[in-house]
């Protein structure tokens, strides 16, 4: 089981010193440790009272909630330890299903720009029920990938899709991109 700790850089032009000590407690209180890889988080305080995340794929700050927290840690876990690449990689990935616009958390695209795995994530206090595997069924019913992942940072379930006779097959673990593609 890998728990991740934070190692995070504050922004020094957004935090002053004196309100760095409120800034850590705000954050240590609202982040859950994740049974995922740690890595380096880049965080600042945006108007004196949004905590926000860099995120390294969308090229952009975004608010830091627990659900945030665990697509941050999901991202990093695809590209270092599973090898998907950054360029093929979607994130909050705009859909429609029955005509209603919806987002997908993280789509992974093959080499043709194909989807080829959907992850839908959850925040930590988030029990992850039929309801939630429903969901990310709901969007993948629009982006048809062949993978599926959801997961609230503690627990994950991954599944892939039996062409054969149309049923999903869940997985002890993740695939990686090679694995995926092969």
């Amino acid at each position: 089981m890998i728990i991740s700790c934070f190692v995070f850089m504050v922004d020094p032009l957004s935090c002053k010193f004196n309100g760095f000590v409120t800034f850590f407690r705000k954050f240590v209180s609202m982040m859950h440790p994740l049974n995922l890889p740690s890595f380096e988080v880049r965080l600042r305080e945006s108007d004196g009272k949004t905590t926000e995340v860099f995120d390294p794929l969308r090229k952009k700050f975004v608010k830091l909630t627990p659900e945030e927290w665990v697509r941050q840690h999901m991202l990093n876990y695809m590209t270092a330890y599973l090898n998907f690449p950054p360029s093929l990689i979607g994130v909050e990935v705009r859909l429609k299903y029955n005509g209603m616009r919806k987002r997908s958390d993280i789509v992974a695209y093959d080499r043709n720009g194909e989807p080829l795995l959907v992850v839908e994530c959850k925040a930590p206090s988030v029990t992850l029920t039929q309801d939630v595997i429903y969901q990310i069924a709901m969007y993948n019913s629009a982006l048809m990938g062949k993978y599926l992942v959801v997961s609230n940072g503690l627990v994950h379930y991954s599944c892939r899709l039996d062409p054969g006779d149309a049923q999903w097959i869940y997985l002890a673990e993740i695939p990686d991109f090679a694995r995926i593609c092969s």
